[in-house]
């Protein structure tokens, strides 16, 4: 057992959640200034397995999730931890404080979480402020990172498409690739936007107004949709020459926890496993558009089996969470065996 699962875990799950949450990002801001000390306290390097998608250079295909660092505050920390990519967001147009707490809520029994955070975050002018400021002290973390955009609370459904277009339009210079985020469960009405129609229409939006497109769209879908409305978003994806899917986000099937104890919120970790990789088993009958695999990756076995059903770059979070830096090393040697 290495010094977090036998020292910090303990200590940290006997704190509130998000309490810790706030506790630890708050230590990796700090660590952002002296990267070479998170490096050495991350142990053994995590080895590189370069690999190109939607263009883009990634060292290793180990990436971090959004929702961990939802203000871009740690960006160097994640890269001397060994992340090959950082995902950072959700980001929206207008500052907003998320749902109220308690809101995230542990399950180590499942080796999950479940939350309803309700993308709180600092807004889209202060998040590119503090991305601006990186760039401009040259201290931008040498590795991919990705901006991913949601809607903000207050905006109506049917002004979605333009508060889309507000956070994309601050943040363009600034992402090597940018996410659309119709899929959280946690703000009311924003999977409707999964639909055809309405995610066409932000879609075509942003692309509209970047001419020429030169930034690589993804768009994160969720694990609870149906077969047919999955390959419909695949076929979208592809008539809009999007760069690529992220596949999932949380599930409200919370079948795998007991009554008593569930709450209301989307559902990550090794309960989502199962799901996330049929939903990757039918983009790939439909296509071969990129797919970044999320949702229940934890260790080789899971993260072998994603690549080996065609992901083409993986993205963690609550294992993180459950297993500290030495999961990276974990995934990012056995995905280096799997695609040589």
């Amino acid at each position: 057992m290495d010094l977090y699962t036998s020292l910090l875990r303990p200590l940290f799950f006997s704190i509130d959640p998000e309490e810790v949450h706030e506790m630890v990002m708050g230590a990796l801001e700090i660590g952002s200034r002296m990267p070479s000390l998170v490096r050495l306290m991350a142990g053994e390097a995590v080895p590189r397995s370069p690999r190109t998608v939607a263009g883009i250079e990634f060292p290793n295909p180990v990436g971090l999730a959004a929702g961990m660092d939802k203000n871009g505050v740690a960006l160097q920390a994640w890269e001397a931890l060994g992340f090959g990519f950082i995902e950072v967001g959700t980001i929206t147009a207008k500052a907003q404080p998320g749902n109220p707490k308690p809101r995230l809520f542990r399950y180590p029994g499942q080796q999950a979480l479940i939350n309803r955070m309700g993308f709180n975050n600092d807004g889209v002018d202060t998040v590119a402020m503090r991305l601006e400021g990186l760039h401009a002290s040259g201290c931008w973390p040498r590795i991919p990172v990705g901006l991913n955009i949601g809607k903000s609370k207050v905006t109506p459904a049917d002004e979605a498409h333009l508060d889309y277009l507000a956070s994309f339009k601050r943040l363009h210079a600034l992402g090597d690739y940018f996410v659309i985020n119709v899929s959280s469960p946690n703000t009311p009405g924003l999977r409707d936007l999964q639909s055809t129609a309405a995610l066409g229409r932000i879609i075509r939006t942003l692309r509209d107004w970047e001419g020429a497109p030169n930034r690589p769209l993804f768009v994160k879908i969720a694990p609870d949709l149906a077969e047919e409305d999955l390959i419909a978003v695949v076929e979208l994806a592809e008539r809009e020459k999007l760069a690529g899917i992220i596949a999932t986000n949380t599930t409200l099937n919370h079948s795998s926890i007991p009554t008593p104890r569930d709450q209301t919120g989307g559902l990550s970790g090794a309960p989502l496993r199962q799901r996330a990789m049929e939903v990757l088993q039918i983009i790939r009958k439909q296509t071969q558009i990129p797919v970044i695999a999320s949702g229940g990756i934890s260790d080789a076995d899971s993260a072998s089996q994603r690549l080996a059903a065609g992901a083409d770059l993986l993205q963690v979070y609550t294992a993180f969470i459950y297993q500290g830096p030495g999961l990276l090393r974990k995934l990012a040697v056995s995905s280096r065996e799997t695609l040589i």
